[in-house]
């Protein structure tokens, strides 16, 4: 499992020009799916996610993490994590997860975030989605289960 985190002001996700998710401050969540996610590889990401320590405290140190600063969570689906662009002008998708297997770990992810008492919109599995956030500071990490 693979997530891009990105620091939030706010985010929105539409489908068709309707938004469908939203958020006023916290964490944007780019989720990739592969073959061999398991109920594990869940368990870490959404740990390591709702723990990390990138917000600002009162000293301007990233020592906060979003379950401390109260923040949001707007998790959107995203099998073009796993392109592999290395050979060719054309990434190659046959490491992202087959999609049942893909939305099953992706609802069990925001499942296990919720159960953390975080508050956790979507965008739509498997729709074409237009996303618009603010990235704070700017911060963006990629939390992979498998590295």
């Amino acid at each position: 499992m693979k997530v891009v985190v990105q620091r939030a002001k706010d985010a929105t996700v539409s489908v068709e020009g309707s938004i469908v998710g939203s958020i006023d401050y916290g964490l944007m969540l780019l989720v990739g799916v592969t073959h061999s996610d398991t109920v594990e590889d869940v368990k870490y990401i959404a740990d390591k996610i709702a723990n990390l320590r990138i917000f600002e405290d009162e000293d301007e140190k990233m020592n906060l993490s979003l379950l401390d600063v109260k923040g949001q969570i707007l998790s959107v689906s995203q099998f073009t994590l796993y392109g592999d662009c290395r050979k060719g002008r054309r990434p190659n998708f046959m490491d992202a997860a087959k999609p049942e297997h893909a939305k099953e770990v992706y609802e069990l992810f925001n499942q296990k975030l919720r159960s953390k008492g975080l508050t956790v919109s979507t965008g739509q599995f498997g729709a074409m989605m237009d996303v618009k956030f603010t990235n704070v500071g700017p911060v963006t990490l990629i939390v992979d289960s498998k590295d």
